[in-house]
């Protein structure tokens, strides 16, 4: 009797029962329509018992396979796929129902489509997770209808668990982009580099529009023809990644949180670092100092980071940058580019870190990263004309207002920084990074 919990009967079986028990009520007032209403009594019975069978009579009518990636990238469209192909000999109708993880908190998990005979159907969707994690699908169910009464349920027991990482598809566009000399379209600046590199390479033969201050005399009267030493970018330069775990980063915007914003662009900048032959890093830190990976550049490194990226959450703790710059001191011996991702929302705020910052910057060079609260911004330019609309606009001024002398007194005080809506950091922090390099200033 397991066939009667795969089956499920349509409305469609309900409304002629109630066209049939309308009619034989008639039928008490018009003789002629109880011998009609009989007949299309048993024409329904045998119509029933005919969609019945037709749906059962296979054992394994529909095969369904889920072709889905691996891993997820936060922040990212991700495409699925669900394959379904029908074992019947005529087209059927079916409604497949995926049971999505409860993070997504999706509602419409609906697919409808037709089912022609010995044919694989495809059915393509995308997600964008917002969030890290585990994201378990459930049960897929495809329910099967012929006649349109009755519906045969077939399900996927399979349950599947797919991590969802730091954005990878930032990282990997921009890796691409950059082998192909079209990063522009992304938004990567092209600086224009001051003065020249100063690490060695090798002596060439002079060619028409080299530098003649990089001549090499002695060697250009060795091989009695024009000499010239080359140059190269400086490599192996360590670039940090400082994030900050408190409660300041748990501020959402578009479903984010400012935690996986740092994440992502942590994960590109590391990986910018990289294929320009530098060395990656990072750390996070909040009452304490954790996840510290030194500078590196070798072919595991991007696998380490975002493994160590993956876990970490944010705290309802206020962060203390004074045991971040001692843990600096002590681990991070030569000059290094450091990026810090946190937000202060109030000049206070900024007061109290502000001397570790200076102390920091002594030996680094730092970029501190502050978000834009793009959402008081849009109110600070909204037209108001209530009362507490003027009230709300008079507000977010005010926010918007010290977040700029923010900005101005971490510039007046000597420390780079970013001043970047949340959505834009990752290719910001990229730019940051081209100019200090071109600025040869590490």
């Amino acid at each position: 009797m397991n066939w009667i919990k795969r089956l499920y009967v349509r409305n469609l079986f309900f409304f002629l029962l109630l066209g049939l028990a309308g009619g034989f009520a008639l039928s008490f007032y018009v003789e002629p329509l109880r011998i009609l209403c009989a007949v299309l009594s048993w024409v329904l019975l045998l119509v029933c018992v005919w969609d019945l069978l037709f749906l059962f009579f296979l054992k394994k009518p529909i095969v369904i396979e889920r072709r889905y990636p691996e891993k997820m990238s936060n922040g990212d469209v991700n495409t699925f796929s669900l394959l379904v192909s029908s074992r019947y000999t005529i087209g059927m109708k079916a409604r497949v129902l995926e049971e999505m993880p409860v993070q997504l908190q999706m509602r419409q998990n609906e697919f409808s489509l037709r089912l022609l005979p010995h044919r694989v159907h495809e059915i393509d969707y995308e997600l964008s997770p917002k969030s890290r994690g585990i994201y378990s699908f459930g049960k897929c169910h495809v329910l099967i209808s012929h006649l349109g009464l009755f519906e045969r349920r077939i399900t996927l027991e399979n349950h599947l668990d797919i991590p969802c990482y730091p954005s990878f598809v930032q990282m990997r566009k921009y890796q691409l982009l950059a082998t192909m000399d079209r990063l522009v379209e992304l938004g990567v600046k092209r600086i224009r580099r001051i003065g020249s590199t100063m690490e060695f390479d090798h002596i060439r033969e002079y060619v028409k529009g080299d530098e003649y201050r990089h001549m090499n005399w002695k060697a250009s009267a060795k091989h009695n023809k024009l000499m010239i030493n080359q140059y190269q970018e400086e490599k192996s330069q360590p670039i940090y990644s400082f994030i900050d775990l408190g409660r300041v980063m748990r501020m959402p915007f578009q479903e984010m949180t400012l935690l996986d914003y740092a994440i992502n662009a942590t994960l590109v900048l590391s990986n910018a670092a990289i294929l320009k032959q530098d060395r990656a890093g990072m750390l996070t830190f909040s009452k304490d100092v954790n996840n510290h990976i030194p500078a590196e550049k070798n072919n595991k490194q991007m696998k380490l980071i975002a493994d160590k990226l993956y876990g970490i959450t944010t705290r309802f703790e206020e962060s203390e940058f004074g045991g971040l710059y001692a843990f600096a001191r002590k681990h991070i011996n030569k000059r290094s580019l450091i990026f810090i991702y946190t937000n202060f929302e109030t000049l206070e705020a900024m007061n109290r870190q502000l001397p570790y910052l200076r102390m920091l910057n002594k030996s680094h060079i730092v970029v501190v990263i502050v978000f834009k609260n793009t959402e008081l911004l849009e109110m600070s330019r909204e037209e108001a004309f209530k009362t507490i609309d003027v009230y709300n606009k008079i507000i977010a001024e005010k926010f918007v207002y010290e977040k700029n002398l923010i900005i101005q007194e971490l510039i007046r005080n000597g420390l780079q920084t970013i001043y970047t809506a949340p959505e834009d950091l990752s290719i910001n922090a990229v730019n940051k990074y081209l100019e200090v390099k071109a600025r040869g200033l590490i």
